[in-house]
């Protein structure tokens, strides 16, 4: 029996380095602005054009991925990753326009981070674990723990070397996806599906009911995750009064590590717990937390509604990739791309519909947070959908 644990442990740190590139640059984007005089507009274009790129990725990985195989992929996915984020720190000031460098640099390492999305679930699921739907929660949580590390980190760095230093910290990030590179090279890759047999393909996967429940899902799952997170440090900031550092701690931090806690559970308890219970009853849950944030005035138990927000949705992402699994056996590479670019749809509507909202009411955030109750909602019945299609 090879050991797989090697692989598992790959794919952990992999999950990091997709929250390191996905994390890193906003922390300094009033740095950007400051320092290359680049208008607010633009550097809004950063985050746009990253995650542009990672659904470009999810949506043509389902032609190349199953030629080059995973681990050429993985191992592609890294090098773009780390090469990102070096290039982070050193285009700008070599090339004539700063925002050409930083968007050079982004667009590279929102490759690897597409790559990543679509190939780490997958990899995990295909290795000869007991339980799939712990492994897959596991997976995730470390999503959660890289996200936490890189605010938690890069705030204790620039507290103590100061800001100025952001390049030195870029290339400190770049060497975890660099090594774990090298970890891709020899580690065993199972395959997705068996010997003798072929994945589905798009026609037969759109086909399939279930299968578009599962997109409903996805995309709920990511709305409701990120209508709440990217909003939570402006609403701590704005409700409480305190420094932006504060915020991004009370906020944004403390809603990942509650995200990751849950993962963390269910991936220690999982083989003890009904997978479809415990996500109707964080969807429940959620719900509740929304209406918290939107509608009890004090701003200390909104933001307590945004950690247990965190709490809840932390099932939602790995649960869903974990239920389609298992009622999609040989889905194969083109389920788990498709899926991956519905999940990141959501994660892109989500706070959009949030923030247009609240801009009709005069920025009032609770009343987008309150719109964005639909997407628990819709994956609430999704659940039960799936539940019915199931049988």
């Amino acid at each position: 029996m090879k050991n797989y644990q090697n692989t598992m442990n790959a794919c952990f740190v992999g999950y990091i380095s997709q929250a390191i590139v996905n994390n890193f640059a906003p922390l300094l984007f009033l740095t950007f602005q400051t320092s290359y005089k680049i208008l607010l507009s633009h550097i809004t274009m950063l985050v746009t054009i990253n995650f542009g790129v990672q659904l470009l990725v999810d949506l043509l990985s389902t032609k190349f991925i199953d030629k080059i195989g995973y681990r050429a992929a993985a191992i592609a996915a890294h090098i773009c990753s780390a090469a990102g984020l070096v290039l982070l720190a050193v285009l700008p000031d070599i090339l004539r326009d700063p925002f050409t460098g930083l968007l050079a640099a982004v667009i590279l390492y929102a490759v690897g981070g597409g790559l990543i999305e679509v190939l780490i679930s997958p990899m995990v699921e295909a290795c000869p674990t007991k339980n799939k739907e712990k492994a897959m929660s596991l997976l995730h949580s470390f999503y959660c723990w890289g996200h936490v590390g890189v605010v938690l980190i890069s705030t204790i760095f620039f507290g103590i070397f100061g800001v100025a230093n952001w390049r030195i910290l870029a290339i400190l990030w770049a060497i975890i996806p660099a090594v774990n590179t090298l970890m891709f090279i020899w580690v065993p890759i199972a395959p997705l599906v068996e010997e003798g047999e072929r994945g589905y393909t798009l026609k037969e996967l759109f086909s399939k009911k279930i299968f578009w429940v599962l997109l409903l899902m996805m995309t709920c799952s990511g709305a409701s995750e990120q209508a709440v997170s990217q909003w939570a440090s402006t609403f701590a900031e704005k409700g409480l009064g305190v420094s932006k550092t504060v915020g991004d701690l009370a906020g944004p931090m403390a809603f990942a590590a509650m995200m990751g806690a849950a993962r963390v559970f269910y991936g220690k308890y999982g083989e003890k717990i009904n997978l479809d219970r415990f996500m109707k009853g964080s969807t429940i849950l959620c719900i509740f937390s929304y209406l918290c944030i939107s509608l009890v005035p004090n701003p200390v138990v909104g933001l307590i509604g945004c950690a247990v927000c965190g709490l809840s949705v932390g099932i939602m992402w790995p649960g869903s990739f974990s239920k389609a699994a298992a009622a999609l056996k040989n889905g194969g590479t083109a389920m788990f791309a498709l899926l991956a670019l519905a999940g990141d749809l959501g994660c892109s509507g989500g706070p959009t519909l949030a923030g247009t909202i609240s801009g009709y009411f005069n920025d009032n955030l609770k009343m987008g947070i309150l719109a964005a109750i639909i997407f628990p909602v819709l994956l609430l019945m999704g659940l039960y959908a799936c539940g019915r299609l199931e049988k």
